[in-house]
Parts: structure tokens; sequence; C-alpha cells
């Protein structure tokens, strides 16, 4: 029996809204420290505080990722226009240090950053970064619209033709998405900075995508700033949740030119930038 072509759409159709029912975030909490226009966050490699670059404030605000409240900040004296923060399997901070176009590497002892070294070829105003285990150090600049790769310090790999790229994050097969904001898309690149993917078009709707982060699964969670939104992709491009109206607001589910993302387990931290604070959710169906 042959099934109309019709009816086979329909099917697929009701499928694919089953599974993009099936994610869902609640959620938990919001800070009230004062921060000005917080960008991408990343949790220190041992969990215990949450880092966020805090753009308008010319620096790096650390929080307790469960009460949100602050621990500490450091930057403000050399930093400008702070966009983002990584760290190495040494535990060394690399923060995207956006307006004196160059990314600065710290030592952390006790929360107190050491300025040890920075990295400047080949990009200007550099919104994200990422500390990947093969070594390598990968800047995205959002000026130069270029992704540059770094060993030692030197230049070992560059991506030209780019609009405004933003952020990168490691898949779990050790390829890296790039937001290519600009673009109004996601690339999924190769350690070696060859394109393999793209997530674009009508599909999506990007409207300025920025930052993001990925799951065990290679599930993708990014911040779609134009939108007002956080969209929720599976590793096989399947969209499965979008967070926000599409108009902006304040309140749970959501946001005002949402920037960063973080996820550990269960718990995903946003930027909420335009709201100037950073919310918390906690994934409750997959």
């Amino acid at each position: 029996m042959r099934i109309p072509f019709s009816l086979l759409l329909f099917i697929l159709g009701s499928c694919l809204s089953i599974t993009a029912h099936a994610f869902e975030m609640q959620f938990e909490a919001a800070s009230t420290t004062p921060m000005d226009n917080p960008h991408d966050l990343k949790l220190s490699p041992d969990g215990r505080h949450l880092f966020v670059a805090d753009v308008g404030n010319n620096r790096i605000t650390i929080l307790d990722p469960e009460t949100l409240q602050l621990v500490a900040r450091f930057g403000s004296d050399h930093q400008s226009g702070t966009h983002d923060v990584d760290f190495d399997a040494a535990g060394l901070a690399y923060v995207a240090d956006t307006h004196n176009n160059r990314v600065v590497v710290y030592a952390l002892a006790q929360l107190m950053a050491t300025r040890l070294n920075d990295l400047t070829d080949r990009i200007r105003g550099p919104e994200g970064v990422l500390a990947h285990p093969n070594g390598r150090i990968y800047v995205a600049g959002a000026w130069s619209g270029n992704v540059v790769a770094y060993r030692d310090g030197l230049v070992v790999g560059e991506l030209k033709g780019l609009r405004s790229p933003h952020d990168l994050e490691i898949t779990p097969e050790g390829n890296i998405w790039l937001s290519d904001a600009g673009n109004d898309r996601m690339l999924l690149l190769s350690p070696d900075l060859e394109i393999l993917n793209e997530w674009s078009g009508p599909r999506y709707g990007f409207n300025g995508v920025r930052y993001q982060d990925v799951l065990p699964d290679g599930t993708v969670i990014a911040a779609d700033k134009n939108n007002h939104q956080v969209k929720v992709i599976a590793a096989d491009g399947a969209l499965l949740l979008t967070l926000g109206s599409g108009a902006p607001g304040m309140g749970p589910g959501v946001f005002r030119t949402p920037e960063g993302v973080e996820t550990r387990g269960d718990k995903v931290w946003i930027s909420d930038s335009g709201n100037n604070r950073v919310v918390r959710y906690r994934i409750v169906s997959r």
C-alpha cells in the first residue's frame, strides 16, 4: 500500500511537533547584582563560580551559580568592552577584551586574577573565545570578520569572510559551533576551521544569533538576540524549543536582547542582557 505524499507530510509534521514539545525549560532564579549589559558567561572548571562578561562595566563579574549573588570582580582597570570568557585544561582564563582588540590570558588563584599575556595577531574586536582541548585557542574577531586559531600564542589557522562572528563552542565530537551573527546563521567548523554544516534560513529565523552552549548529546542552546529569544536545536538540526515570544520583556520565559548561555547538567544560565541580569533555568523534559 502506497501512502499519499500529503499524508506522509502530515505524519512527519506531527512527529516534529511532538519532538518540539518534548524539550522544556523552567525558570528558577534571576540575579540582582548590578551589571551593565552582561554577555557570555562560563562556569569555572570546578563549577563553583559563574564568570560573566560584564560589558558595560569593562570587567568580569563572578557570581555564585546557585544564589546568583556577587562573589568577586576583576579587570575594570584595564579591560574595555569585555564580551567572553573561557578556561583551558590548566585553569587559565581567556577573556575577550573586545574594545582593546585582544584576548587577555589570566592565571587565577582564589579568584585573584594575574594577567599573563595577550593574543592580538589578526583580530579586531574579538567577541568570542574558545580554549579547545586540542591545545588551540580559537578567537572570533567580530570587527575583523574572521576566526583565528592560536597555539602557544602563534597563529596556526584562520577562517575569513564572516560577518560579526561571535561565540565558539565545542561539540561532543570536538568540532566547533560558531555563531556568525551578521549573517544570521550558525556554522559547524572542524578544528582546522573547515565549514562542515550550516543552520540558517526560515527554519531557524535567526536575527543576530550571539552566544550558545552545547549539551553532551550535541543539542545547542543559542541566544537569538534581536528576536529576544533562546532557541534549542537538536544535533540533527531539529528546532526543539523557542523560549521567548519574540517581543522584549522581563520575567519568566521572556527576554530583552539575550546574549550568553552556559549549561551544566540540567541547569541553564542565560544573560538577559537588555535587562542587565543573569537568569537560571532548569531543563525539566527532554
